[in-house]
């Protein structure tokens, strides 16, 4: 399977440039570094997306009141 990623980091590599490897290197990593910071950034905001709706969805199946007083019955007439 090809990885476009890796396919762009290997052009800027192997691109011929006025600059010397050391500038070239450089540039490939602060590439590399900004779309891994970007992925594990997305990453954070998916998990607390799913623990923020995991926790909406647990408060709205407790959020009916509740009460805590016996109900009343009503008085049993028993027949003769």
């Amino acid at each position: 399977m090809r990885d476009p990623f890796e396919e762009s980091l290997r052009d800027m590599l192997n691109t011929q440039s006025s600059h010397d490897d050391d500038a070239c290197l450089e540039r490939v990593l602060k590439t590399a570094n900004r779309q891994v910071g970007a992925g594990d950034l997305f990453g954070l905001f998916g998990h607390w997306l799913h623990v923020v709706s995991s926790v909406a969805d647990t408060s709205a199946r407790h959020g009916a009141p509740v009460s805590r007083r016996q109900p009343s019955v009503p008085p049993v007439h028993k027949a003769d």
